[in-house]
């Protein structure tokens, strides 16, 4: 009689989150062995993800609400589900479900809970505004009692995180993994060549949030048009309204109303703007690890960050990268600038951001890798089907 699978839950907020960002560490995790069900806000990916294999528990929560009687109902929904589905291992990726779903599988008695943390955001760094701050400190007690539960770990994508969160108590140090980031599939993400010049362009992928650095991004972007450069930027995305620093509909319009500033939205494909563009720029206050500046790197982009956790990891300070410091829209535009004049440094660069991703950010290392600390996690108690070997 073949051994029965070990069933696991990734608990994430919205379903286009988890096909962005976790398909395929779950497409790891499926090949090793696992029976995969994934916990989330139904929207417009159920059908894709069951295409996968994967079985989808809608979930009736809410990304930002911190209202308390929605909070204590969905702990309540998730404490039922992991009773109903009686999971081996769950895997909350992001704050809330880390908070809530870290709540939920204390009451359902889960065996082995990964919490991935995948940025501090902004109640963590005070820019969200009274409501935030409020948020924040409300959950760093809740944090430090999820983080603490035996037989769990925690996973974050810098080494800035990890310090950061043990030196405030809230984390163990025995109990942090770093795992940097969901990683990028290096077949898919190719090699592009640069476009023909003139113009430079200059591009960013993100959401439309302060704590991106677009304002400055386009500020940057203007100052450069202003010397007389021919620069344009690319900056694709969408606002979040659940989010405290999203910009308005009325920044968006004054953008879009100056020269060179392209706003084209969500795009599916983000290799439609690598192709376009020569400089790959990420201006956030703050990050996990962007899947953006990856993506950007795997196509060979040369790039322009903030000197702040998580760009710098991908982005390496003149190895493939400028690093200026944030919201700081003049040393922004002075850095592109090099870029915009220097080909050969943007060439060299952008072999450099190539052979970064192949290292250990390419998707089957990071998928073998998380596949590995499931296993150690649950210990020797299910046997894996064709299992993958972590990656060196």
């Amino acid at each position: 009689m073949a051994a029965a699978k070990p069933k696991l839950i990734y608990l994430v907020t919205e379903d286009w989150y988890f096909w962005s960002h976790r398909l395929p560490m779950a497409r790891a995790a499926r090949d090793a062995g696992f029976e995969i069900a994934v916990a989330t806000r139904v929207d417009k990916h159920a059908d894709r993800i069951a295409a996968e294999g994967f079985r989808v528990l809608p979930l009736s929560w809410s990304r930002r609400s911190i209202n308390p009687a929605g909070t204590l109902s969905a702990v309540a929904e998730i404490a039922a589900m992991y009773r109903r589905e009686a999971p081996d291992i769950v895997h909350h990726v992001a704050m809330k479900p880390v908070l809530l779903g870290g709540l939920a599988a204390g009451l359902a008695s889960v065996p082995a809970v990964v919490n991935a943390l995948t940025g501090l955001g902004s109640a963590f760094l005070g820019t969200g505004g009274l409501k935030s701050r409020v948020a924040g400190a409300v959950a760093r007690p809740l944090l430090r009692t999820v983080l603490k539960r035996p037989n769990s770990v925690t996973v974050l994508q810098n080494e800035d995180d990890r310090k950061m969160l043990v030196a405030a108590g809230l984390l163990p140090d025995e109990r942090a993994r770093i795992i940097r980031g969901s990683g990028v599939d290096t077949v898919h993400y190719q090699v592009l060549p640069e476009p023909p010049v003139p113009p430079v362009t200059v591009g960013c992928v993100a959401r439309l949030l302060a704590d991106k650095g677009v304002g400055p991004l386009v500020e940057a972007q203007q100052r450069l048009r202003a010397k007389g450069l021919d620069v344009n930027l690319i900056l694709a995305g969408t606002p979040d309204p659940e989010n405290p620093t999203s910009v308005t509909q009325a920044e968006l319009d004054r953008w879009s109303a100056l020269p060179g500033v392209e706003l084209p939205g969500h795009i599916t494909d983000v290799r439609e703007v690598w192709a376009r563009c020569h400089i790959a720029v990420l201006a956030s206050r703050r990050e996990g690890l962007p899947k953006s500046l990856l993506e950007a790197a795997a196509c060979g982009r040369a790039i322009v960050a903030t000197d702040v956790p998580g760009c710098r990891e991908v982005a390496h300070a003149g190895e493939n990268a400028l690093l200026v410091p944030p919201d700081d829209p003049a040393a922004l535009a002075d850095a592109l600038e090099v870029l915009v004049r220097d080909a050969a440094m943007r060439a060299r660069f952008g072999a450099a951001s190539r052979r970064l991703v192949e290292s250990d950010m390419a998707s089957d290392r990071v998928g073998a890798k998380t596949v590995e600390l499931y296993r150690r996690l649950m210990g020797a108690a299910f046997p894996m089907v064709n299992p993958v070997a972590e990656a060196s």
